[in-house]
C-alpha cells in the first residue's frame, strides 16, 4: 500500500499489480489499486486531456459549486473555497 497524491487529494492505493513502482512515478490508478505506470510524458499528456475534459474537476474539484451551478441556485453557506482554505 502507499499514499498517492492525486493533486493535492491523498488516497491509500494498492501498488500489488506494479510493485516496482517508486516515489515520483505516476500511475493509472482505479478503485484504489495502481494498474499501470506511466512514462512522465504520457502522464502528464493524459492529466493534460482530463483537465479539458474537465474530468480533474468533476472527481476532485469543486463539488458544492458544481453542485449548485447544475441546480442553478447560490453555493450553500459555509462552503466557500475560501473559507475551507482558512480553515485547514
Amino acid at each position: 500500500m502507499a499514499t498517492v497524491d492525486f493533486g493535492g487529494v491523498t488516497k491509500e492505493v494498492c501498488l500489488a499489480y506494479v510493485p516496482d513502482t517508486v516515489v515520483g512515478d505516476y500511475a493509472i490508478v482505479h478503485v484504489g489499486f495502481a494498474l499501470q505506470r506511466l512514462d512522465e510524458e504520457s502522464a502528464l499528456e493524459t492529466l493534460a486531456l482530463f483537465r479539458q475534459m474537465g474530468e480533474l474537476d468533476a472527481e476532485f474539484g469543486d463539488h458544492w459549486g458544481r453542485a449548485a451551478d447544475q441546480a442553478g441556485v447560490p453555493r450553500p453557506d459555509g462552503t466557500d473555497d475560501t473559507e475551507q482554505e482558512a480553515t485547514r
